[in-house]
């Protein structure tokens, strides 16, 4: 990451950049074309006065990158969502930072909560991992209705609701604060090491089997994808036919 780059929580000072953030949202939701919830200037500001958010900044004030924390079921869950890069920064490493930073203040408001995430980038999944997050079933996720309905805006919103809400094209992943102790007291029993070895450890093991997991949400959505496109074929063939019985 640059050196010029200051990652930080974000502050009631930070709101002029609310409508940049969310512009830069939904355009980068559009060039994917994979869908994201989408937010409010409002809401971003509500984030950043609330002290639930991350931001980063150049020294000279141009913004760089973002992402926020919500809490879900009287904060036994914690996502952070909303994470975003400006074009001229990414594949920077500041991306990894901010997930870094907004992970860390999650940790210290929510210390007991799961926190997880829904993605289809295979670059934050990579992040994740590396913060001890792991791959689970959506059951595994919060349950809570105002949570879900922030995917209505997504352009996938439509499989989701025909999977009864158990897939979609993002991958759920978690950090089990329980789990994760558990998993390191395994490890510390077998081998005296470092704190950050375990993590070398972590990301090494994740590293190994990445290309498999790749795969896997490749197919994945490929197969969604494919279902979507064959029912929006069939309707299409109902649309003309009905149009041909009206006309005849």
């Amino acid at each position: 990451m640059e050196d010029n780059i200051i990652v930080r929580p974000a502050t009631a000072d930070d709101i002029h950049y609310a409508v940049t953030i969310t512009d830069e949202m939904a355009e980068s939701a559009k060039a994917r074309g994979t869908g994201i919830a989408r937010r409010s200037p409002e809401y971003i500001t509500m984030k950043m006065e609330e002290g639930k958010a991350v931001i980063a900044i150049t020294r000279d004030g141009t913004w760089v990158g973002f992402c926020y924390i919500e809490a879900w079921e009287h904060e036994k869950y914690v996502a952070n969502s909303g994470l975003i890069v400006s074009p001229p920064f990414r594949k920077s490493g500041v991306a990894t930072e901010i997930k870094r930073k907004v992970f860390e203040l999650s940790r210290k408001k929510y210390p007991d909560a799961k926190i997880f995430g829904l993605t289809t980038g295979l670059a934050v999944m990579k992040i994740n991992s590396d913060l001890g997050y792991e791959p689970v079933t959506y059951s595994e996720l919060t349950t809570d209705e105002e949570f879900w309905k922030g995917c209505r805006s997504c352009v996938n919103f439509e499989i989701l609701t025909s999977k009864e809400r158990k897939n979609c094209m993002c991958t759920a992943m978690l950090f089990d604060p329980v789990e994760d102790a558990k998993k390191k007291a395994e490890i510390a029993k077998t081998v005296v090491t470092p704190e950050g070895d375990l993590e070398h450890h972590r990301k090494r093991e994740f590293k190994g089997n990445f290309k498999l997991f790749e795969r896997w949400v490749r197919f994945k959505q490929f197969v969604l994808l494919k279902g979507r496109k064959k029912k929006e074929g069939e309707e299409g063939k109902k649309s003309s036919f009905m149009s041909f019985l009206y006309f005849w």
